[in-house]
């Protein structure tokens, strides 16, 4: 795919309300800042990286993407997707471009972007460090088992997927993980044999799609190119979106990132008109992006020290491509969660009430005393995915176990966020009404860990196998309850 900067601009930050009519608020319906404030924030910055920054006349300039797009000092000028939307926009800022920091690409990313399966065999266990503690020479060893018994699942001719989800509630190995996710949403076929062509023919589709969606030209009835322009609305708020999105990860700040998600949801979005583009949607594309590069890169830590623009394009398009469909499968089983009204949200809010009334009825009380409803902060952990509550990495490792369960992001997650609430339970009774909204606003979560993760999946694997299937956890709840809660 390629785009040209005027295709891909944010919309003008500096003023409070743009043509169409949208406010350019500090931050968006969760709280994350918005475009004005992150501007703001990095004006002494972009500056100095202007002024220290020297381009040999005809060279492409470093911070050149492998869209080519310019990010720095170039000035406002006119920036087109369609005939419908051409306004003057300042140029976008980003990061330069800067050489991988130990992120190197691994030479045999061609075969990898073939078939998966082989990454397996590049899989490497270093050597035990000769100081090593007992403790960890025995979890190396662990690590090792596991990470060898994954490979002999994914190496079977025909995949079994009882046995991969079994293997995958505990956690799934960095190394084996992006296979894994693909084979657990479906995306991937459990043949061997059909696994390259699917891969090829799913790419291809994506791919064509975007240029649908994007690119200006071809048969049209409209004389002005409507029938080939963006949606207004749906592209002006994913424009504002994507820059907030894990602001605090660089990986999320390089121009290749945010105009690979753009266009991610922007097609998501347009193929699915019932809900069409929701907040927090770009929350729950970070996952898939971030696993998935990895898979190129031979450090897997990839939120830092790299810029994804540097990288091959056939490795950008894949990884968008995986993206895509692999968010796509996830929305395809909470579609309730985003069409109008947002009623599987509705319901799952009203569960996660009964229910903490079941198991904890002091807090229950406490926080109906304090007159706090919990559509005012459970709202977000049921949209977002817990995504704002807890880092990107954590994230990841829940989503192993929600892979391996049946319905993970739907009937699993409600009780994640029983454990999550109830976790709090002790802090929250000593809090009124404003302290309590502003605690679960801003909840402790930073320096989490995935053991702090195992703990609140085992939780509320347990608050699952108490109420899963049962309604009597309902009795006594208002007549406003939906009787379709998903147990």
């Amino acid at each position: 795919m390629s785009h040209t900067n005027n295709d891909w601009a944010a919309d003008d930050e500096e003023e409070e309300e743009d043509e169409y009519g949208y406010e350019d608020d500090d931050g968006d319906d969760f709280g994350l800042p918005s475009i004005s404030s992150k501007k703001r924030k990095n004006q002494s910055r972009l500056k100095s990286a202007s002024a220290n920054t020297t381009v040999d006349e005809g060279k492409t300039p470093p911070w050149r993407s492998s869209f080519g797009a310019s990010a720095v000092g170039l000035g406002s000028r006119r920036m087109s997707n369609s005939a419908d939307i051409a306004i003057e926009r300042p140029a976008p800022s980003y990061p330069v471009a800067k050489k991988s920091e130990g992120k190197i690409l691994r030479p045999q990313y061609k075969e990898i972007l073939r078939d998966p399966a082989n990454s397996l065999h590049l899989i490497d266990h270093p050597p035990v460090p000769p100081n090593a503690t007992s403790k960890e020479v025995e979890a190396y060893g662990a690590r090792i088992t596991r990470i060898n018994k994954f490979k002999k699942i994914l190496q079977a001719t025909s995949i079994p997927l009882t046995e991969l989800r079994d293997a995958s509630w505990n956690g799934i190995p960095e190394e084996v993980r992006a296979m894994s996710w693909q084979l657990l949403l479906g995306y991937l076929p459990t043949s061997s044999e059909r696994r390259v062509g699917t891969l090829e023919r799913k790419r291809k589709e994506y791919l064509d799609g975007v240029r649908q969606a994007f690119e200006k030209g071809g048969t049209t009835s409209a004389p002005t190119g409507k029938a080939r322009g963006l949606d207004e609305a749906i592209w002006h708020q994913i424009s504002i979106d994507v820059p907030r999105t894990n602001p605090h990860l660089e990986l999320y700040s390089y121009e290749a990132t945010q105009r690979s998600l753009e266009r991610i949801l922007y097609v998501w979005a347009i193929r699915h008109p019932a809900s069409g583009y929701v907040q927090g949607i770009n929350d729950l594309v970070t996952p898939f992006w971030q696993v998935f590069l990895a898979t190129y890169i031979a450090d897997s830590d990839v939120e830092s020290g790299m810029d994804p623009g540097q990288l091959p394009k056939p490795v950008l398009d894949a990884v968008e491509a995986d993206s895509f469909w692999c968010l796509t499968k996830l929305l395809d089983g909470i579609q309730d969660n985003y069409i109008f009204a947002q009623p599987g949200i509705q319901r799952q809010v009203a569960s996660l009430r009964d229910l903490t009334a079941r198991i904890d009825e002091p807090l229950a009380k406490h926080l109906q005393a304090e007159g706090v409803e919990f559509i005012q902060f459970s709202f977000r952990w049921m949209n977002c995915l817990l995504m704002r509550e807890i880092s990107v990495q954590n994230t990841i490792r829940m989503w192993d176990t929600y892979l391996a369960e049946e319905q993970g992001f739907s009937e699993f997650h409600l009780y994640v966020c029983l454990a999550f609430l109830v976790k709090w339970s002790s802090k929250l009774l000593k809090m009124d009404f404003q302290e309590i909204m502003m605690f679960l606003q801003a909840l402790p979560t930073r320096n989490w860990t995935e053991t702090d993760i195992n703990m609140l999946l085992g939780e509320a694997f347990v608050w699952q196998s108490l109420f899963k299937g049962s309604s009597s956890h309902l009795r006594g709840s208002s007549s406003t309850t939906p009787s379709s809660a998903p147990y």
